[in-house]
């Protein structure tokens, strides 16, 4: 039985703007060595195009802990977070990182999201890595009407980027 993630009831899935859902399962690496990549953003940009200027507002460093506030910049938006979940994975528990994101603007230019990970080994030596995105606001809208659907491919190409990075420090 594979786990799903925690929402807030405000950004079920369904019930918002946009919604974007991207999963791998990976051979040869484990939850605690994708978690410590992900939470690890001054490697982010090695690994994801789509992501730039993160900087810390309330701890010093580079990794993301819990209630951390951060910012950063993705899909042309600078983008405010803080941190509303934060487990690393433990004998047969998942790790889960999600952050509550926002753009401050008015009407037409404010977006509200929460971003959620999920990692977890899976037998055989394998691990699934699931990222989702529930997003609210007029960009969210035209988001969920931009064809190709830009924020399912660049999420891809994160976690994508996120299993090559962990397979890579294995194999030097």
């Amino acid at each position: 039985m594979l786990n799903e993630i925690n929402w807030p009831h405000e950004y079920l899935p369904g019930t918002t703007d946009n919604f974007a859902s991207n999963e791998v399962i990976v051979k040869g690496i484990n939850a605690a060595e994708v978690f410590s990549n992900l939470i690890d953003t001054s490697i982010w940009t090695s690994y994801y195009d789509n992501v730039a200027d993160v900087t810390f507002d309330n701890t010093q460093g580079t990794i993301l802990a819990p209630d951390t506030r951060f910012r950063f910049k993705t899909f042309g938006f600078p983008i405010e977070a803080e941190i509303t979940e934060f487990e690393a994975p433990h004998d047969s528990n998942p790790g889960r990182l999600a952050w509550h994101g926002w753009a401050d603007g008015d009407a037409e230019h404010r977006l509200d999201v929460t971003h959620a990970w999920l990692i977890e080994d899976l037998p055989e030596d394998r691990v699934r890595i699931l990222t989702q995105e529930s997003q609210k606001g007029k960009p969210a809208k035209d988001l969920h009407e931009s064809k190709p659907d830009t924020m399912n491919i660049g999420h891809q190409d994160w976690i994508k980027g996120l299993a090559a990075t962990v397979l890579a420090s294995k194999a030097q």
